[in-house]
């Protein structure tokens, strides 16, 4: 089966194959890990979730159709293209990426786009890099209840809980103490911004923190 490099957006109503195959795509599959220093023990690694993949990929967008390094003849206009990718990314909105051959079929969303036209002996020609980034749908259920809504006395609102930093707590450990989930630290940090500044790394002992 060849090779094709294709781009999609609105449900497959807009496409883009490239003309010329990159050489190459690099695919970034991190996963979420943090070490911490625990007393004691030393350092230790806590295992997070996977991150989204990165896909990144370099060709060029011929002027003129060759038969020596292009994939079909009809090949679009440059500048279409690179309008055409533009605003796909000022839309806000996912794309696709397909390549064929290979189990890559994924929505993505358009992180970098950099192209330089009509680079020196080849007037016409766009040539381009474009990084991916892989996109996840996230939907929230609706939850309806036939309670009526519950008057809330004065005085009777529940204030939050705080705790006080000791040797060797990061937010990550606290957030698992309360949440039963480490990745719940940045609820602590945005409830803490000016006791804990702009780095959230950095925590002190003795530091009153609000626990939402």
């Amino acid at each position: 089966m060849a090779v094709e490099f294709w781009l999609t957006y609105n449900n497959g109503k807009e496409k883009i194959r490239l003309p010329v195959n990159p050489e190459s795509i690099t695919v970034s599959s991190p996963f979420g890990f943090e070490d911490i220093n625990v007393n004691q023990l030393g350092e230790i690694t806590i295992i997070g979730e996977r991150e989204l993949k990165e896909y990144s990929f370099e060709s060029f967008l011929p002027r003129d159709y060759n038969p020596t390094y292009c994939e079909y003849t009809n090949i679009p206009k440059p500048w279409d293209v690179v309008k055409t990718l533009e605003r796909w990314r000022d839309s806000r909105k996912p794309c696709r990426l397909i390549v064929t051959g290979t189990p890559i079929n994924t929505p993505v969303t358009i992180r970098d786009f950099e192209y330089e036209p009509d680079k020196a002996g080849n007037p016409g020609d766009i040539y381009f890099s474009i990084t991916l980034k892989e996109y996840r749908f996230v939907s929230f259920a609706r939850v309806q209840t036939n309670k009526p809504p519950q008057k809330t006395r004065p005085g009777s609102r529940s204030k939050p809980k705080t705790y006080v930093v000791k040797k060797g707590d990061c937010l990550w450990k606290i957030a698992r103490r309360f949440y039963g989930k480490g990745s719940e630290w940045r609820k602590i940090y945005d409830a803490n911004r000016k006791v804990i500044g702009k780095n959230p790394n950095l925590i002190y002992p003795g530091q009153k923190l609000v626990i939402p």
